[in-house]
């Protein structure tokens, strides 16, 4: 019997040592390195087990659509560019408690008519049928499966032949041929491996759900996001109800998509309009307060941008800023009082993107701007008038891309007109809404303010 023989894997990027190191030299991590069990395999490469299938001509390979599965659920369909990819494997990653198994399992009951097997190492069959009973959707062909052993699991999904296949964790399951503990490095390396080999022999679409690390990447190996076809990042605060579904990877799609979907009691709400989630119009106009028109992926949406602008109480006045980039407001202000003559070096300064929700769209520049210059001077811009443009450093609004498209959602959302840069040419205005163009900094404070 051959002896086993122990390495040093380091747990963030996978490298491998011969003893322990404190410092890892491929992705620079301290106290990373873990001592793993390496047993050699048995089998070897002989004629026997040579490779049965041969190499095919591209131009006679036959691609038709049925090739894509729907998922019942149109905002994760249109992430994946129409539907799962036969034989796809898609790893999806996020925060404890966001709502990962929420979404797998929601998924999994919104494809009627197809052989679902929902494999949940972290729960056990009536507790899944408990978290099923408050969730939208039935499928009476929908298989729950206790299991962390990786054969056990190929095993019924052979006798069972699913249309989908869902691993609900992959840092749960662990195979025998390895003698190190679920989640390590290996045992993640190994069971994702075997996975792909089973989805594309089989043609068999597969979700993994992943864990993430602290500092919001994807836990076990980079390796990990290679082998996969599609990563999914599940985003979202815990204090708000929003959720956002972001490609990172896809091979079969684009990246450029979000999908945003509503945390309520009963599962989550696709979110087809969010602008309506971001922005409220039934109030009363109130200083500080502008819209941004702003485009994630090549989904545009309204967002509420809020500022407060007050005397410094202490020495030193304060910046603050959530869901936008502090040293871009920095700049901003500098702007403003270098281009525009508004003395904001000795005031507070504080922004606020309304709804939790994080933009580093640069078309936001000018919302931000009108937030800031309303509640400074006190006077309302009005729920009315949406903007887009970026901010340069000479005081030059900038054209911004995609405007046609914000434009179009601003006279969907029934806006009365909208500020832009006056660099923009053969813009035609959309259902009576008028559009505004300004150049600099000082025509915005004349529009606005005068």
């Amino acid at each position: 019997m051959a002896k086993n023989k122990t390495v040093y894997v380091c747990q963030n990027c996978g490298a491998e040592s011969p003893k322990w190191i404190g410092h890892c030299p491929a992705c620079k991590e301290w106290n990373t390195y873990r001592e793993e069990i390496i047993t050699p395999s048995p089998t070897v490469m002989s004629a026997s087990n040579a490779p049965r299938r041969k190499p095919e001509l591209l131009s006679g390979i036959e691609v038709s659509d049925s090739d894509r599965i729907t998922t019942g659920i149109s905002e994760m369909d249109r992430l994946l560019g129409g539907g799962m990819v036969k034989g796809s494997l898609i790893l999806m990653g996020g925060e404890p408690g966001i709502g990962k198994s929420t979404l797998a399992l929601q998924l999994a009951l919104a494809c009627r008519d197809r052989r679902v097997l929902y494999v949940s190492g972290e729960e056990s069959e009536g507790q899944v049928k408990l978290r099923a009973g408050r969730l939208p959707g039935e499928n009476d062909q929908c298989f729950i499966y206790n299991e962390t052993e990786l054969e056990n699991v190929i095993t019924q999904a052979g006798m069972i032949n699913p249309h989908l296949l869902i691993i609900d964790s992959i840092q749960t399951l662990r195979s025998t041929l390895l003698e190190s503990s679920a989640g390590s490095v290996s045992q993640v390396r190994e069971c994702t491996a075997m996975m792909l080999r089973y989805a594309k022999e089989t043609g068999v679409p597969v979700i993994l759900i992943g864990h993430i690390t602290k500092d919001g990447s994807l836990a076990g190996p980079k390796v990990l996001e290679h082998i996969v076809d599609v990563v999914l990042q599940f985003e979202g605060d815990g204090n708000y109800v929003f959720r956002i579904l972001r490609p990172v990877k896809n091979r079969f799609g684009s990246t450029a998509e979000i999908g945003i979907f509503e945390m309520a009691g009963n599962g989550l709400r696709e979110v087809t309009n969010p602008s309506e989630l971001f922005i409220r119009r039934d109030r009363d106009p109130a200083s500080g307060v502008s819209i941004a028109a702003t485009v994630d992926g090549l989904r545009p949406f309204m967002i509420e941008t809020q500022a407060l602008v007050s005397s410094a109480v202490y020495g030193t006045p304060q910046r603050s800023s959530t869901g936008f980039d502090t040293r871009r407001l920095n700049m901003l202000l500098a702007v403003l009082e270098k281009r525009a003559g508004f003395r904001l070096a000795v005031k507070d300064v504080f922004l606020n993107i309304a709804g939790g929700i994080k933009v580093s769209d640069p078309a936001i520049d000018l919302a931000v701007v009108s937030s800031v210059l309303s509640s400074n001077l006190d006077s309302p811009v009005g729920h009315n008038t949406a903007f887009a443009g970026e901010v340069g450093l000479s005081g030059e609004i900038r054209p911004v891309a995609r405007i046609e498209q914000r434009i179009l959602e601003a006279s969907r959302m029934g806006f009365g007109q909208i500020v832009i840069s006056g660099y923009h040419r053969n813009i035609k205005e959309q259902n009576g809404l008028n559009i505004r163009s300004v150049v600099k900094i000082e025509s915005l404070v004349k529009l606005l303010f005068s």
